[in-house]
């Protein structure tokens, strides 16, 4: 049995296995992440979620901290996996929301170095592809490095990361992409767009949960 006090686990212990990040600035808990989660859950994936050090302490002080430095956020992500494949050995999916999803890419883009050989695939919703409005400092270099299955489900309209700037950033054809029309950086449409948040998440549900089955 996985340790609550360091996943929040959501579907059957044994359905196909989504390590799942948060991003920069909420919790493992919020209302995106539990939404992703719970929907996953119903499509019969075990989805373990987890905070970073850095909003684990936020969490339990209320004092707000930035994130800490990747080097650091990777390490802890590669121990959350060394402790599910340590108490369940078994294939994996990892991914995250924007930050998170980041994090689970370079993760992957070092798998042989670290040896991490039960990743399957690297599941990222809203990948931060720059900060915004600095188009010029592109987060990309690792990309043709990941040799696991890769699935990216953006907005159009993300400000870190639009259609129009992603399609010139000539990305391995390896990835899988979900473009949701006219969502931003939480996948959400305007109104005058004719679509709903609801519509966008329930379709990017589907489409991880599908697949993370493919991967494992």
């Amino acid at each position: 049995m996985i340790s609550s006090t360091t996943f929040m686990a959501d579907g059957p212990e044994d359905g196909p296995l989504f390590l799942f990040a948060h991003g920069a600035g909420a919790p493992c808990d919020s209302v995106f992440m539990q939404t992703i989660a719970e929907g996953l859950a119903q499509q019969g994936i075990c989805v373990m979620r987890f905070n970073f050090d850095y909003m684990q302490q936020r969490v339990e002080t209320g004092s707000r901290r930035p994130p800490e430095r990747a080097p650091k956020l990777i390490q802890q992500f590669e121990d959350r996996i060394k402790l599910l494949n340590a108490e369940q050995k078994r294939p994996i999916v990892i991914g995250g929301k924007s930050m998170g999803g980041r994090m689970a890419s370079l993760v992957a883009s070092m798998f042989e170095e670290n040896q991490l050989t039960e990743i399957k695939g690297v599941a990222c919703l809203g990948f931060p592809f720059h900060p915004v409005g600095k188009l010029d400092k592109l987060r990309i270099d690792h990309f043709p490095l990941v040799k696991q299955k890769q699935l990216i489900i953006q907005g159009t309209r993300d400000k870190l990361g639009s259609f129009e700037e992603v399609d010139n950033y000539n990305l391995p054809s390896i990835i899988e992409w979900l473009w949701l029309e006219d969502g931003d950086h939480d996948l959400k449409p305007r109104v005058k767009s004719g679509f709903t948040h609801d519509q966008h998440l329930q379709q990017a549900i589907q489409r991880l949960a599908s697949f993370i089955k493919e991967a494992v």
